[in-house]
Parts: C-alpha cells; sequence; structure tokens
C-alpha cells in the first residue's frame, strides 16, 4: 500500500487494529504519531535503508467491546478487511473444522448467540461475525475478507470456519448474507520481520533523526501473492509487485514446505545447541545441512510431481531462502520461529511425510524435524528450556505426558492431533527413532 501511495495512487489507506488487549501500548504510540511509522530493512548484504510508512491513515485504539472495529468495518467505504492471525488461532481441528474445546471459542460463540462481542479480547471468528452483523443491517455492502498469515488455504479455511461459526451461534440471515456478499481469496506473504531489537529506536534515530518509538525492522526480501478474487474492489497492487494469480497453491505449498519448515527445523536444531539466533544455526554447518538435505530430499520431490509442475525454481527457492535466514542483521531469535510447533508439525510438516509414505519414499531427512521439536519439548518438560516456550495450541497435559512416557518417540509419532491418519504408523515412528538418535549426538557435541 505504501508503494503505491508513493506512486501517486492515494485512493486506499489503511485502518489498524488489534483483537486482543497485549499492543496497547503499540496502538497508543501509533497513534501519537499519526499512524506513521519508520521501516528499517537489511538485505543479506547488509545494506540498510528506512523508509517512513503513513499508509496508516487511521489507528483504532483497543477498548472492551472493539466498538470502534467494528464501526469500521460496518462502514460502506471498508472494502477489504484483512488480518493476520497465527495458525493456533482459527482453532480448527486436523479435518480442518473448528475444535470447540478451546474455552476462547466457545465463550465467542455464547456471546454470538445473544448478539455480542466478548469484551475482553476475541476469536477471529468472533470479531468478524459482530462486524459483518453490524455490516449487514447498515446496508453497507459486500467486503472482502483478505488473510495475510501462514495457514495454508487460508482464505478457504478461515471461510469454512466462519461459515461454521455462524451457523454455531444459530444465525441463519447473517449465514446466507455472508455467503453472498463475502469472498475470501487465498494468499501467500513472505517477509521476515523479527520482533524490534531494544537498540532499533537509537538506531533509527541516528540513521535518520526520527526519533519513532514503534520501528519495524524486516528483511529486504517482499514477496505477496494473492488470488485475484475481490467482490468489492482492490488497490492496484499489480503496478507494485503484488503477484495476481488464479492459484496460490503452488506458491504457498512452497512456503511453507521449503521456507517455513526450515525455518523450524534451524529454530529447533539452533536451541538444542545454545544458540539464540536464526542466522547463527544457518552459519552452523551441521544446522544448515539438515534444513538443505529436508527440502532436497523430501520437500522438493513434494512440490515437482510428474505431471504437475511447480512454477517455482525450487532449487533456487531453497538457496534464496537459506541465504535469508543467513542475515546475521535481522536477528531473528530462535524463541520466536521455534514457537507453536503443536500446530506447525501438522501445517508445515506432517503433509510432506504423508505424501512421501504414500509412495513408499524414504523419509529420513524430513522425520529430523519433528525429532528436533521433540527434544526441545523435553527440555521444556524437564524446566532446561533456555527461553519461555510458546505454544497456543499445545496441551501441556498432553505434551508433558509424551515426555514423561516410556518410549517418548512413539508417544510423538501417535498423537492424533499432531499426524492425523499417519498417526502410528511403524515407518513415521521407525523414522523419528532414528532422528533422534541424531538430534541425541548433535546435543551432545553442543
Amino acid at each position: 500500500m505504501q508503494a503505491l501511495r508513493g506512486a501517486g495512487d492515494v485512493q486506499w489507506s489503511l485502518a489498524g487494529a488489534n483483537l486482543r488487549p497485549d499492543m496497547t501500548d503499540v496502538l497508543t504510540a501509533l497513534r501519537a504519531q499519526e499512524g506513521a511509522y519508520t521501516l528499517e530493512t537489511v538485505s543479506p548484504a547488509g545494506e540498510y535503508r528506512y523508509e517512513r510508512i503513513d499508509a496508516i491513515q487511521e489507528v483504532l485504539s483497543y477498548v472492551p467491546g472493539q466498538t470502534a472495529t467494528v464501526a469500521r468495518g460496518a462502514d460502506p467505504a471498508t472494502r477489504i478487511i484483512s488480518f493476520t492471525v497465527t495458525e493456533a488461532g482459527y482453532y480448527l481441528n486436523h479435518e480442518h473444522q473448528l475444535d470447540l474445546s478451546y474455552p476462547d471459542l466457545v465463550v465467542d460463540l455464547e456471546c454470538a448467540r445473544r448478539g455480542q462481542l466478548r469484551a475482553e479480547g476475541s476469536t477471529i471468528y468472533g470479531a468478524m461475525t459482530a462486524i459483518l452483523r453490524a455490516r449487514m443491517a447498515a446496508k453497507a455492502g459486500p467486503v472482502t475478507l483478505l488473510n495475510c498469515d501462514n495457514l495454508r488455504h487460508n482464505g478457504e479455511r478461515f471461510r469454512a470456519g466462519l461459515l461454521e461459526f455462524i451457523e454455531y451461534a444459530g444465525d441463519a440471515p447473517l449465514l446466507a448474507w455472508t455467503k453472498a456478499n463475502t469472498v475470501s481469496p487465498n494468499t501467500m506473504v513472505d517477509r521476515i520481520t523479527p520482533r524490534p531489537p531494544a537498540d532499533l529506536r537509537g538506531r533509527v534515530r541516528h540513521a535518520t533523526g526520527w526519533d519513532d518509538t514503534v520501528p519495524v525492522t524486516a528483511e529486504s526480501f517482499i514477496q505477496w501473492v494473492i488470488e485475484d478474487d475481490f467482490i468489492a474492489g482492490r488497490p492496484a497492487w499489480e503496478r507494485v509487485g503484488v503477484e495476481l494469480v488464479q492459484s496460490v497453491q503452488p506458491y504457498e505449498e512452497a512456503k511453507i514446505r521449503i521456507l517455513n519448515a526450515s525455518h523450524s527445523c534451524i529454530a529447533w536444531a539452533g536451541t538444542l545447541c545454545g544458540l539464540q539466533y536464526i542466522h547463527e544455526g544457518v552459519r552452523t554447518p551441521v544446522i544448515r545441512q539438515m534444513a538443505y538435505d529436508y527440502v532436497t530430499n523430501d520437500a522438493i520431490p513434494c512440490l515437482s510431481q510428474a505431471g504437475n509442475a511447480s512454477p517455482i525454481d525450487l532449487p533456487a527457492y531453497r538457496d534464496v531462502v537459506l541465504e535469508r535466514f543467513s542475515n546475521p542483521a535481522i536477528r531473528d531469535t530462535n524463541q520466536r520461529v521455534a514457537a507453536d510447533g503443536f500446530s506447525k508439525i501438522p501445517g508445515f510438516i506432517a503433509p510432506t511425510i504423508r505424501e512421501r509414505l504414500a509412495v513408499h519414499a524414504n523419509i529420513d531427512s524430513v522425520a529430523m524435524l519433528p525429532a528436533l521439536f521433540l527434544a526441545v519439548l523435553q527440555r521444556w518438560h524437564a524446566g532446561q528450556l533456555s527461553y519461555t516456550y510458546q505454544d497456543q495450541s499445545m496441551n501441556p497435559v498432553v505434551a508433558h505426558a509424551i515426555c514423561a512416557a516410556a518410549d517418548p518417540v512413539e508417544a510423538l509419532c501417535a498423537d492424533r492431533i499432531l499426524w492425523g491418519d499417519i498417526a502410528g504408523d511403524a515407518r513415521l515412528t521407525g523414522a523419528v527413532r532414528r532422528a533422534a538418535r541424531q538430534v541425541a549426538q548433535l546435543q551432545a557435541v553442543a
């Protein structure tokens, strides 16, 4: 959006909000700067650039009940509602249906049945239902619901979850209106954006003279692929490098299996070796080789099946990804990337293992990833992890039970939440067991 505004197209602007009360300080600071902030980008060669971003023209403060956010979403001028949700924030089970064992989801449903939005925090479904209900009442017209996150088939799966939520809430008129007046294109967005380090504000002030209280740092690389399916118009993003395509699937599969899964591999391995940052792991030969072998031996064969060639040069993409991860200026932490393993295993890793097993292929390289995760989980279980592990999908009771089992590898591989229909497969268990022995050697050397 910023690039479009820079090119003179100011027809569209952004309004920003948060559904939970965990970023109040950031929103307050952003409001004080009238929505503007500084973006620092760093190339793998160490080239720094600074840009003032002013595309956010409105910052909505978080207040219980989200009245301002609902009102903005219901305004006829709002044509696209975009959002970023973690994999766990979709509350989907392994069959891609809403998992009503989550208390947050149940509370939101109870509120939705009463025509309300939960006062403190909200799931994406509760918030979107409230917005669409208000939009329908205001006769504000159709709107595009645009995911910007890592979930595979994100638009389709969000839409299915949303319609299921509205149906559970018992609002038949809203269900019909939503089906007729919204679309949810799949997207793939790719840019490494770590948590802002403590020295970023000083760095920006030194380089630009701007005393920015909420600067953002990111790599110079960016890719955004969107299915061109909008119901109420859209910005001319194709003018500024966005790829508008008929199907995003090959792009998202390449990103999830090559970038996201290897990112987790490096974070888990780096954690076990006592490293703090992703670039340190990529620059450790044994860890880089693990990621390289996984992509080469397992991910690329799945993405380049006969008769269904990928539009992407997959070996080149692999090499670019590893180069991006090696950027020391990004200082992306293992703690950030290692999080949410209980959603990343089924989302990023299990599909590759399932497809390789289906053709009776060797899975030793990809099996290293769950073996690494298990070793990290065992350190968490023992209270020996060097950082606070965060995992929205993890049931701590289940996770502790896996680690405390007589055979933790067997317990991990038997978990249906992680593996679905291949849970307990002897080939999976055997490969992860072999990988676990290699992980033990890695930890011994570290």
